[in-house]
């Protein structure tokens, strides 16, 4: 009699949380936020007020929620999450271009179907950008955190944040070379968003980590689904 694998309550839980933030960090990347304690830091620093995507807040989530699995279930499995991360993401910029494609009700308030198509829409190297980047900076991030595991490291904050700096520190160079080298200078922009991502690594994965690993510890302690 074939006996099918068991999936674990984290693993069940973490995965569907996974491919929500996948989706809706697309979505919320089209605000762009300003930080004051980081202003600041730029202004110091000679790179003026810094703002950053709102999407990055979604992709910490998925930076802590990878290391999680990592931590939980091994390298190999939270690789896996990854990987299959694509689907949602792929499939959610594809309905995003079916439904800009597809002619608006004329009882839409014009102000709305205009504030969607600007929302919403994106040119094609921002595509590839996003979809490239994820893919580098999630597999680093699972990567490096890994290493440092097997390494002798302990310390799980510690991993968590090292692991997430330099996974944003990729994604922010793959994204913006990929999007707009050419377009306009980068070097300012690159910069800046660096700056941010890393303090926001520094500042929230570390107790993000720590939630998602307790979560998943206590969910285990239930039968497998």
């Amino acid at each position: 009699m074939e006996t099918r694998p068991q999936i674990t309550r984290s693993l069940f839980f973490l995965s569907i949380f996974y491919g929500g933030m996948v989706c809706i960090a697309g979505v919320l990347g089209n605000k762009q936020v300003s930080l004051g304690p980081v202003s600041e830091i730029g202004n110091w620093l000679g790179v003026g007020p810094l703002a950053v995507e709102a999407g990055i807040f979604a992709f910490l989530l998925l930076v802590s929620v990878s290391s999680a699995v990592a931590e939980l279930h091994g390298r190999g499995i939270a690789s896996k999450l990854v990987v299959f991360g694509f689907v949602p993401l792929i499939t959610s910029v594809l309905l995003s271009l079916l439904v800009l494609g597809l002619p608006s009700s004329p009882s839409m308030d014009p102000e709305r179907r205009e504030a969607f198509a600007l929302m919403m829409s994106g040119t094609p190297r921002i595509w590839l950008g996003g979809i490239v980047a994820y893919g580098i900076s999630q597999l680093l991030n699972v990567t490096i955190f890994s290493a440092l595991r097997q390494g002798g490291g302990r310390l799980l904050w510690l991993r968590a944040a090292v692991a997430s700096v330099l996974s944003q520190v990729a994604d922010t160079l793959i994204f913006v070379t990929i999007a707009f080298y050419g377009v306009f200078p980068i070097g300012e922009l690159l910069v800046g968003q660096m700056l941010t991502k890393v303090v926001l690594s520094i500042v929230l994965v570390p107790p993000m980590i720590y939630l998602f690993v307790a979560l998943g510890r206590a969910l285990d302690r239930r039968p497998a689904l």
